[in-house]
């Protein structure tokens, strides 16, 4: 099977779209559709088109007085949203490498994205044994640690309103009623923490926590993950939830959350 490069299945329509929003920097707050027609030597409809594309999903503005437009507000909050991301991302990983060692299981940072939990960055222990990195996929949020945290702690009591309809089944131990889950989201709650055994992957036991920041609200999970047969719920009471509900305390401090 021959492997394509990326570029290959660029939508020009995408490209255009870009090539609209790269076109404002500091030097050009405010720009005309002529002006981006000859900038970009498209069609003066095509790029009104875009413009209009953009504009009605927040990410351009028109200033109504000159009629030329400016970046959106959405632009802003993804901006936001990366920072707070490289941020999060600065502080947890000397946390996630002492986890790692003290632990020496498998740590992972990951955050709530639409209906799945994503890691971020995950530090692998130098045990032979351990979980490989979680890093470019998306979790479920029924069935792992971070995602009941995520349930438990941002969403609350609208928890049941973020579970798709059907709860999908995994494994064996997956729990597919939403009424119990619900209810193991409650004990989470009280809990301060969360665990899955082997729900989302057989013979794999996680346990995490959430991470707030200066807002107190949650912004991701700190979770420890490996094989079932060391990660018994005994040695998660008593060895594991200390580790990192520290952990977590203390990123989220770095945040600047404070009790």
């Amino acid at each position: 099977m021959i492997r394509r490069e990326k570029s290959n299945y660029a939508i020009q329509s995408v490209s255009h779209a870009l090539d609209v929003l790269e076109q404002f920097n500091q030097n050009a707050e405010e720009i005309g559709v002529t002006e981006l027609s000859k900038r970009l030597k498209l069609h003066k409809n095509n790029v009104f088109r875009l413009l209009a594309t953009l504009e009605a999903r927040g990410y351009i503005e028109q200033n109504r007085a000159t009629e030329n437009y400016r970046l959106g507000l959405k632009c802003f909050q993804l901006g936001q949203t990366y920072v707070n991301q490289m941020g999060f991302l600065l502080q947890a990983k000397g946390m996630l490498e002492e986890l790692a060692k003290s632990a020496d299981e498998s740590c992972y940072v990951a955050v709530k994205k639409g209906a799945a939990i994503v890691p971020l960055d995950f530090v692998e222990p130098q045990n032979p044994i351990r979980l490989v990195s979680l890093v470019g996929r998306t979790l479920p949020l029924h069935c792992t640690a971070p995602g009941k945290v995520h349930l438990a702690f941002e969403a609350g009591e609208a928890a049941a309103e973020a579970l798709p309809d059907k709860l999908a089944r995994f494994t064996d131990r997956t729990i597919v009623d939403r009424d119990a889950l619900l209810r193991q989201v409650r004990e989470v709650a009280g809990a301060g923490y969360a665990t899955d055994h082997g729900e989302y992957m057989n013979e794999v036991a996680s346990v995490a926590v959430p991470i707030r920041d200066y807002t107190r609200g949650v912004v991701g999970s700190l979770a420890i993950a490996g094989p079932a047969q060391r990660l018994t719920p005994q040695r998660i009471e008593k060895e594991i939830v200390p580790l990192i509900t520290e952990g977590g305390s203390r990123l989220s401090s770095r945040l600047g959350y404070k009790r």
